[in-house]
């Protein structure tokens, strides 16, 4: 059963990602936090007649992806990983606290390279497959009040074009998506964005994820 794992799959535009894979026929590993979330997306993908399992884990926590994620995808083919998992904290970098700017680089940059570290034999046991990697045009560009966001997404971007070097040649690729801010619930709890409907539908954006599969960038902005 060939296979797609998003993570952060339970909401937002890791939810909507899944959701298109799904239907395009991909058996999709809904990877996350929060089992109850994962296993609602489970049963709603498999009413529409697709195929899914759910897997609660932290790309965070590198010690215990191996043994979960062998459990969860025996007797599948796994063809690609879609780095969704993501955390924002945001506001003045000198009233940052420590604990924070952990947290972002324990979620965004490290969690990134130790799922895909973790996923990538499976990839090379397919002899092909595709990484994406959810960045934001917060790798591309500083922003007032988004130090340790923007210095977190450089570094998967960095992660990303360097893997693209390495695997050169190879039939694994890897994606860097560069997308404005979305209107999902990432912004729960804070005032750094006024009003998120203003935002990207993260459907929108989605689409045009799975649209580009396997392009070195897919960049994505509202036009104004």
């Amino acid at each position: 059963m060939n296979s797609f794992i998003v993570t952060g799959a339970g909401s937002g535009l890791g939810r909507e990602i899944a959701l298109l894979l799904a239907k395009e026929g991909w058996h999709v590993l809904l990877a996350g936090r929060t089992l109850d979330k994962l296993l609602r997306m489970k049963e709603e993908i498999e009413a529409s007649g697709g195929s899914a399992t759910a897997l609660e884990l932290d790309v965070a926590e590198p010690e215990s992806l191996p043994e979960k994620l062998a459990t969860a995808l025996e007797g599948k083919t796994v063809r690609g990983l879609v780095n969704n998992a993501g955390i924002g904290h945001f506001g003045p970098f000198g009233k940052m606290d420590n604990a924070q700017i952990s947290e972002l680089f324990n979620a965004n940059a490290l969690g990134t390279i130790f799922m895909t570290k973790a996923v990538l034999p499976y990839l090379e046991q397919a002899g092909s497959g595709q990484v994406v990697n959810i960045i934001s045009t917060a790798g591309l560009r500083g922003k007032v009040n988004e130090a340790v966001y923007a210095a977190s997404k450089f570094a998967v971007r960095g992660f990303t074009e360097s893997l693209q070097k390495e695997y050169e040649g190879s039939r694994i690729t890897f994606s860097a998506v560069y997308m404005g801010g979305m209107d999902t619930p990432f912004w729960e709890g804070s005032t750094h964005v006024a009003d998120p409907s203003n935002l990207m539908p993260p459907l929108d954006v989605a689409r045009k994820i799975v649209e580009g599969l396997g392009e070195k960038e897919i960049i994505i902005e509202r036009k104004k």
